[in-house]
């Protein structure tokens, strides 16, 4: 896809572009919730992986809407909440940011493993939650018995990591990123990390107050995280999800696009995501229904994140 192409349709009909895209992106989450509900009876765990920023909570809470409406029970839990708490040494390093945040050891691997043999056993577990802001695990008495014939889905960047994981007889695997490219008018191809990478700056600025460069300075330990610790177990997924907007450059650039502009100079290899950016029209956020995945970034969603 071209931007000249884009800006065509986005030019003239954006509600339209937003509407085929929703279309195109719910046709996928269908599918893997027939997948799902295919295998329920033996496979009753989804793990559900992707890498920062391909929208991986969206699409499990979506494909949770969908199997429920089916008839199918289902609970979507986050594998961020089993995270190790840091030790004081641990904390030390993370406020120099030397700490490796992506590495599968994050995950509290025996904790997490004996949660979810409980949860297909069908026997109560007592959910976690993990504050971020002190680093240390909490319970607040929610539990989770699952009933025979319900589902869980397991949401997380290690979900198809076996070696965190485990139980492969019993699990469906899905796997969510961008996949699509955009050619810039000089030829040059967008990749979608760097699509990834607008939604990650989007979402930590407006959701959770996290300065641009603050996002920016993060990436290299993103991406090599994603390289050594998720790519690798792409190919053990039964099904995958491109979570890719076609219209979504659009409606961030009226977010983002000075603010990039002003980086460049600190951060030049980021001229290809400001090139494609002010190559498309500003596209109203207005027009992006309550439940699209973009809202994960935008803000103003109807889900409960």
């Amino acid at each position: 896809m071209t931007t000249e192409q884009l800006s065509a349709l986005l030019l003239t009909d954006p509600a339209a572009v937003i509407e085929s895209d929703r279309q195109h992106y719910f046709a996928q989450i269908h599918q893997a919730a027939a997948l799902a509900a295919q295998n329920a009876d033996k496979r009753p765990v989804i793990l559900l992986a992707g890498p920062s920023g391909s929208g991986k909570t969206t699409t499990a809470l979506l494909i949770e809407r969908e199997l429920d409406r089916i008839g199918m029970e289902t609970h979507t839990l986050q594998m961020d909440d089993y995270f190790s708490p840091l030790t004081e040494q641990e904390l030390a390093l993370l406020k120099e940011n030397k700490l490796d945040l992506e590495k599968p050891t994050r995950v509290d691997i025996p904790f997490f493993r004996a949660h979810l043999g409980k949860i297909l056993a069908c026997e109560e577990v007592e959910l976690p939650r993990y504050d971020f802001k002190t680093s240390k695990r909490v319970f607040d008495g929610r539990t989770l018995r699952r009933r025979p014939g319900e589902l869980v889905i397991m949401e997380g960047i290690h979900a198809l990591n076996p070696e965190v994981t485990g139980y492969d007889e019993q699990t469906t695997r899905i796997y969510v990123s961008v996949r699509t490219r955009i050619t810039a008018h000089d030829g040059s191809v967008l990749h979608p990390s760097k699509v990834r990478l607008a939604r990650r700056l989007l979402r930590d600025h407006t959701g959770r107050g996290r300065a641009l460069t603050e996002t920016i300075g993060m990436r290299e330990r993103v991406d090599q995280g994603e390289q050594k610790y998720i790519m690798p177990f792409k190919p053990r997924a039964h099904c995958s999800v491109d979570s890719f907007y076609s219209a979504e450059l659009g409606v961030y650039r009226p977010y983002l696009l000075a603010d990039l502009e002003a980086l460049l100079p600190q951060y030049p290899d980021l001229a290809d995501l400001a090139e494609v950016m002010r190559e498309l029209p500003d596209v109203d956020p207005a027009l992006v229904p309550r439940d699209s995945l973009l809202r994960e970034f935008i803000g103003g969603s109807e889900l409960a994140y």
